[in-house]
């Protein structure tokens, strides 16, 4: 408590992307129609899973659930960076930095979870398909859900925990659009080299550790693959190159900023918009446009749509 006791600052500064207001007004049209299109991509993926029952499978199951944490994880940041970007001083109160930190932990390790659960799900589904359906069933499939977010909110609720319990007392300007904790801790008032070797050994090693195990389950998928038909090779093929290339896009950013916390680079704002921002709109892209029955699933519900509106004209 007496550490507690200590915090002064009521709230921090945002430097932003850049102080050349031209820029600002053309990176806000532009993060505007990501963050919209990011939106609209997740929903209608969410959508379309609900509302074909030939998606009615764990793999699309999961795929709804991605669809739902990139409109959170986007959520969390990218309004606060559009309002930033069109004003002068760039302002986040105390509490709502704790609580805006906690909340892309929250999502940001719960799609790390979800991606590791996915590349089982493929690894179930193509080296030992007669058994899938009774150890990927549906009440499996929520357990799997609900322990990624129970793992999700722990690791978060420990990143808030280091981040709370130091002192801020004078400096207040955080080097970017959003709070996150190596961009916070910088400002406490006491040597953070612990806190910091924590971070890495949370934050970077379950982004590095999980990134291994999903590359590992897709070089297993790759080596089973010489047992199959051409035909079960491309299908297998056309899905896990999706999946890898959002478990790439992702990881990526991840570790390049969890497992150097002390260590500022110039590329960190883009790494950092990249991460926030363009990611969770490419994951429905991806998805969308390397799956066949997602998209015949866009087409029926465009059908529906246009059926309906004629009916109801």
């Amino acid at each position: 408590m007496a550490t507690l006791n200590q915090t002064r600052v009521s709230e921090f500064v945002f430097l932003g992307l850049t102080d050349n207001w031209v820029l600002e007004i053309l990176f806000f049209m532009a993060f505007s129609a990501i963050y919209v299109l990011t939106l609209s991509g997740n929903i209608l993926i969410i959508i379309a899973t609900v509302f074909t029952p030939s998606l009615h499978t764990p793999m699309y199951f999961f795929l709804s659930n991605l669809s739902f944490i990139d409109i959170c994880h986007s959520s969390v940041t990218v309004p606060k960076m559009l309002e930033g970007l069109l004003l002068e001083r760039k302002t986040i109160s105390f509490d709502n930095c704790i609580t805006q930190l906690f909340f892309l932990h929250l999502f940001a390790c719960a799609e790390i979870f979800l991606l590791i659960i996915m590349a089982y799900d493929r690894y179930v589904a193509i080296c030992t398909p007669l058994h899938y359906p009774n150890v990927m069933n549906m009440r499996v499939c929520v357990q799997l859900v609900f322990a990624l977010w129970l793992g999700g909110t722990v690791h978060s609720l420990g990143q808030t925990f280091l981040t709370i319990r130091l002192p801020y007392c004078g400096p207040n300007i955080i080097d970017s659009y959003f709070c996150d904790v190596p961009l916070v801790i910088k400002l406490a008032c006491t040597d953070t080299y612990l806190t910091g070797i924590l971070i890495v050994s949370n934050s970077g090693t379950i982004s590095l550790a999980c990134f291994l195990a999903v590359v590992t389950s897709y070089t297993v998928i790759l080596v089973s693959l010489r047992k199959h038909s051409a035909e079960g090779r491309w299908k297998a093929l056309s899905t896990c190159s999706a999946h890898f290339m959002v478990v790439a896009l992702f990881f990526g950013p991840c570790i390049f900023i969890y497992t150097r916390p002390d260590t500022s680079f110039s590329i960190d704002k883009v790494v950092s918009v990249f991460y926030t921002v363009v990611t969770p709109l490419l994951n429905p892209f991806i998805y969308t446009l390397r799956n066949e029955e997602v998209k015949s699933a866009m087409k029926q519900l465009r059908q529906r749509q246009v059926f309906f509106t004629k009916s109801y004209i």
